[in-house]
């Protein structure tokens, strides 16, 4: 990519957009194409098809997704499938009418079969059922991952698949109910401590294990990856470590400054046992991620307080 270079970021106001925005802008790219939802609804075929005829970009970053935490995927499940197969067809089908050089197409790690070996190899993906509550969301991502690969061997198209593992960073959602269960900690424990309750309760039994990433660091891989990276096959970016939500609860508490208890409510579903990513594809590359997490927590909660609750 030229700092000149057209460089369409659909979903350029979520969390990973709105990183890769900013790490083009701190590289010198001058030439960034974004679009809000009510300026570009994605669903819509038409409009994307207006929209690429005219600005005709040169790469894309395909970051925008209808997304949740566990128990919006598994509440409105038509609404994950179909609205991502929407955005995911419109984008790439367009990006290859148009001629776009490069496109990247960010995936989720939910794609991996609920009980595949750990940590998570790139091969590992369709080799097993996958997990129930967030089956339609998955079935979304792969087919986009499908799609890019179809593209490349039907077309030559240079489309690319990013998994990145469970993502927090800034712009996130925390939502008490759809949101992803780090950031909605967050919110729990800073709200238990303004109102200075006994306890939080804790979704589930805190014995999965989750990798996390902080979504800066997606950014740089992302960027790495668009420059570096044009294979067929996808590839994972995560931080290769994990814990239990029991630990990230205590961590999180810890950096909050909550003094109450912690209460699991085994009744709620777990999820995925665990999901480890293995990124040593990404590492023999020569990248990995700069932000640990306690460091990251600390950054995201500091941007909570400021943004979200003035």
């Amino acid at each position: 990519m030229e700092k000149a270079s057209k460089i369409y970021i659909a979903g350029h106001r979520g969390m990973v957009g709105s990183a890769i925005f900013r790490k083009l802008k701190r590289e010198g790219y001058s030439n960034l194409l974004v679009r809000t939802s009510s300026e570009l609804d994605l669903r819509d075929q038409a409009s994307v098809s207006d929209f690429f005829r005219k600005e005709k970009p040169e790469y894309v970053f395909l970051a925008a997704a209808k997304v949740g935490g566990i128990i919006a995927n598994n509440t409105y499940r038509a609404d994950f499938l179909f609205e991502n197969l929407c955005i995911q067809n419109n984008v790439i089908h367009q990006a290859y009418l148009n001629g776009v050089k490069k496109l990247m197409f960010l995936g989720s790690s939910c794609i991996y079969p609920k009980h595949a070996p750990q940590p998570l190899k790139e091969e590992y993906l369709l080799t097993g059922p996958l997990e129930a509550t967030n089956e339609p969301y998955a079935i979304a991502k792969i087919a986009g991952i499908k799609m890019c690969e179809a593209y490349r061997a039907q077309y030559g198209c240079n489309f690319i698949s990013v998994m990145p593992t469970n993502l927090y960073g800034y712009n996130d959602n925390y939502h008490p109910e759809n949101s992803h269960v780090l950031p909605a900690l967050i919110r729990k424990f800073h709200e238990a401590k303004i109102n200075h309750a006994a306890f939080v309760t804790i979704l589930g039994t805190g014995s999965p294990r989750r990798e996390f990433l902080f979504s800066d660091d997606l950014a740089n891989a992302c960027y790495y990856l668009m420059q570096h990276y044009d294979e067929a096959g996808m590839i994972n970016v995560g931080t290769g470590e994990d814990m239990t939500i029991k630990d990230l609860a205590l961590l999180i508490q810890k950096t909050i400054g909550f003094e109450g208890d912690l209460v699991f409510d085994p009744s709620r579903p777990d999820g995925t046992p665990r999901k480890l990513l293995d990124v040593s594809k990404l590492h023999e590359m020569g990248w990995r991620h700069g932000i640990e997490l306690k460091e990251g927590i600390k950054l995201v909660y500091d941007d909570f307080v400021k943004n979200y609750l003035s």
